[in-house]
């Protein structure tokens, strides 16, 4: 990781604690069981980092109900991890024991296929992914390709941290698909939405906000962090918008946000995982408007936004759950009760 200053691997200290915590999945669809584990030994490659704190995702959610495929059980979620450096594999260089890194989504690649070489390592066919086909943060310790984590900005605290690395990083890179629109159409205002629509007031654009029909709570919680508008994802604008974002996994969203576009607007659609998407008249979509998926995330999209919440302070609305909780806050978050992010803050 250059520009990281550290010390020799060699001269870190040994990790001695043998055993650790974790809320494992065992098996599909069921609840998330505490368990005691040998800690992890880190790879020549990776680190050993103790978890100080973990966001609750909604991919978490979909890896619990089994909607995203491959996926090998018993596995530990978690991918918006904020832990300390503990110790380092012997091909590390340049990281310090006790340092602060953040650990997202996107956990190794192959570093040699068409996508890895294009600037495009999102969508390699071999990438491992934290939480999914790499044991991740809902526990004390994690082991992680020390390539991949990201160095994250001193001025959040390790709760408001953790929604940047994945809620932040994938909202990053779904606004950057919606290229310089002026007025954006945000669905689903949640942990994502709520960091984006502060960037969005920053670059001055112009942002309205979808939530669940009749959530007037999330529609206050919109406006205070500077939404133009907000209503129901049943409900059309008051003018047209140049592009949405849709976060919510429902594909019935689509079609409405191709009618809430102009000509020439874009619809992203920014989760990993949605609901089928309705057919629609062909009269939808003219107009040269169009439809992008956006899949996981790159080292560069990482550097890029932690250079960005370093410079624009993002107001991180996060509840917290200890380690413990982690069912209660994916249950609270599935029936929409969390306002902006969920959070597992790790004690031991």
């Amino acid at each position: 990781m250059p520009g990281w200053r550290g010390i020799a691997p060699e001269a870190m200290p040994v990790h001695t604690v043998l055993s650790m915590k974790a809320m494992c999945l065992q098996r599909a669809g069921e609840p998330l069981v505490a368990v005691v584990r040998s800690t992890p030994v880190p790879g020549p490659r990776q680190l050993l980092i103790e978890v100080l704190a973990c966001g609750v995702c909604r991919t978490d959610l979909h890896v619990r109900d089994a909607e995203l495929p491959g996926i090998r059980y018993p596995i530990v979620p978690g991918h918006e991890i904020v832990g300390r450096v503990v110790q380092a594999g012997a091909s590390v260089q340049g990281i310090a024991a006790g340092s602060r890194v953040g650990v997202p989504w996107l956990g190794s690649t192959c570093g040699k296929c068409l996508y890895c070489t294009s600037r495009r390592e999102n969508l390699c066919d071999e990438a491992r992914f934290t939480g999914y086909s790499i044991d991740g943060g809902y526990a004390e310790f994690v082991v992680a390709d020390a390539d991949f984590c990201l160095r994250i900005p001193e001025r959040y605290s390790n709760v408001e941290a953790a929604p940047l690395l994945c809620a932040g990083l994938i909202g990053y890179r779904a606004l950057a698909a919606a290229g310089s629109a002026r007025d954006v159409g945000l669905y689903g205002f949640g942990a994502a939405a709520h960091l984006i629509a502060q960037i969005c007031r920053a670059q001055g654009r112009r942002v309205f906000a979808f939530t669940r029909p009749g959530d007037r709570a999330g529609q206050g919680f919109a406006r205070r962090l500077g939404a133009a508008w907000a209503g129901g994802s049943d409900e059309p604008p008051p003018e047209l918008l140049d592009a949405a974002i849709i976060f919510a996994p429902v594909g019935a969203l689509v079609p409405a946000a191709l009618a809430a576009t102009r000509k020439g607007g874009k619809v992203v659609c920014a989760g990993i995982h949605m609901s089928d998407i309705p057919s629609f008249p062909y009269d939808a979509l003219w107009g040269e408007r169009s439809i992008q998926s956006v899949a996981n995330l790159t080292r560069a999209d990482g550097a890029a936004f932690m250079k960005l919440a370093a410079d624009v302070r993002l107001e991180v609305d996060a509840q917290v759950f200890a380690l413990e909780a982690a069912n209660e806050a994916l249950e609270r978050l599935r029936s929409g009760e969390v306002e902006g992010a969920a959070v597992l803050e790790i004690a031991r």
